[in-house]
């Protein structure tokens, strides 16, 4: 270790921009050699191909990325709404866990202290109206819906949870009574659902 631990430490520090992070890396990467009795380092073949030192940095550097992925998971590279949702949690939590917070950008965060009053007074209102149009549709509907709204889940999961022949079904289901909400919404005097 005496011999290889400059290697190593450069190797983590090369990978964070932190002291901290870096000796998080370096303590990881030292555990990870030292486990199942140093049966990472076994596997070194010295074939000629190259020197002991070059693949300690490969091997090293790989141990860094792994620690990086037990840290804070593996971000989504997906395109749509919720999927751009979850890497911009994923680029937070990432930067929270470095303190590296200069380099964020906070736009799409919305700064609750500056909701008007006005606002939430309607917010209130139109969920109580919300809730009161739920609690008319029977119990089966309100299922449907928390699980297409809540849960998350597909026409075709929810074809089989609530045994309909097709996922079309639940497609016809969820427009019907989604037309039904908004008709009681609007006797009620919302038009516009959006604060």
């Amino acid at each position: 270790m005496a011999r290889y631990t400059r290697l190593l430490l450069h190797t983590a520090h090369s990978r964070s921009n932190a002291h901290d992070g870096a000796m998080d890396r370096y303590t990881f990467i030292l555990e990870q050699l030292r486990a199942d009795d140093f049966k990472r380092l076994r596997t070194f073949a010295s074939d000629g191909r190259g020197s002991f030192s070059t693949w300690l940095v490969v091997v090293a550097r790989r141990l860094c990325e792994d620690y990086r992925r037990r840290r804070d998971g593996r971000p989504q590279s997906r395109t749509n709404e919720g999927d751009e949702r979850a890497r911009l949690t994923f680029q937070i939590r990432r930067m929270l866990t470095t303190l590296d917070l200069a380099e964020a950008d906070w736009s799409h965060v919305a700064d609750p202290s500056r909701r008007n009053p006005e606002i939430r007074l309607r917010e209130v209102e139109l969920r109580k109206a919300l809730g009161e149009a739920m609690a008319s549709l029977e119990p089966r509907d309100r299922l449907l819906l928390k699980l297409r709204f809540e849960y998350d889940l597909t026409a075709g999961e929810i074809a089989q949870l609530l045994q309909l022949p097709t996922q079309f079904h639940v497609y016809r289901r969820l427009r019907s009574r989604l037309a039904g909400l908004k008709r009681r919404l609007e006797a009620r005097g919302v038009r516009d659902a959006a604060p």
